[in-house]
């Protein structure tokens, strides 16, 4: 599943520069994921380095976007196609 940032959110800006697939940008007032970019890592690390960085453990799995590990994959495959050179 997605990953989801909370109002807990201090905007330390550490998990930002962290996400390989640009999945993390400012919102209106704390930082906010891409669900449709966010992979958990998977693909790229053995755990979401977002979570890994965050000093307030504010990043938590987002409920309203659940995906397998299968799906995940799937997501990182599509995310990353354009990456390889031809």
């Amino acid at each position: 599943m997605a990953l989801l940032i909370n109002e807990k959110c201090i905007n330390c800006d550490m998990c930002e520069p962290e996400c390989p697939n640009d999945a993390i940008y400012m919102g209106a007032e704390i930082y906010q994921i891409e669900p449709s970019k966010c992979t958990e890592c998977v693909g790229h690390y053995d755990n979401p380095t977002c979570v890994s960085v965050c000093p307030i453990d504010c990043i938590k799995p987002d409920p309203e976007h659940k995906e397998t590990l299968a799906e995940l994959a799937d997501k990182y495959v599509l995310l990353t196609q354009g990456d390889e050179p031809s």
